[in-house]
């Protein structure tokens, strides 16, 4: 099942397009760099399957709470310092994901570090 990939609008799709605008202009940083393969390949391997092994695919209660819908976050890396998390969820179609954060993983789950992710174009609950 194929999935239609979003970027959450603003930060995420202009994020995406200057690490794609730079990498097309050979201007880009080595870090920028590594950065835009990794998440191309986890966008490549989420849009045939979410919960494909490599990408760890679980849902962050703690998002999913505050945000009042399931927040999803694969792995673009791991078992690196401060390893980089994408965040998303599903829609706005029936085959839609759209993504809505990309952070480094919280360093410590057990002191509300997800209360520092804040995820774009969704208003927390009051």
């Amino acid at each position: 099942m194929d999935f239609s990939i979003h970027m959450g609008v603003p930060e995420m799709l202009d994020l995406w397009m200057r690490l794609h605008q730079e990498s097309s202009d050979g201007r880009i940083s080595k870090a920028d760099a590594n950065l835009y393969k990794k998440w191309g390949k986890a966008l490549k391997l989420l849009s045939g399957d979410p919960f494909y092994p490599s990408l760890h695919t679980h849902e962050i209660p703690d998002l999913t709470r505050r945000y009042g819908r399931k927040v999803w976050q694969s792995y673009l890396e791991n078992r690196t310092r401060r390893a980089m998390r994408m965040y998303w969820v599903y829609g706005p179609g029936q085959k839609d994901i759209t993504i809505i954060g990309l952070e480094p993983h919280p360093e410590d789950k057990k002191n509300g570090a997800y209360d520092k992710i804040a995820l774009s174009r969704l208003e927390p609950l009051e």
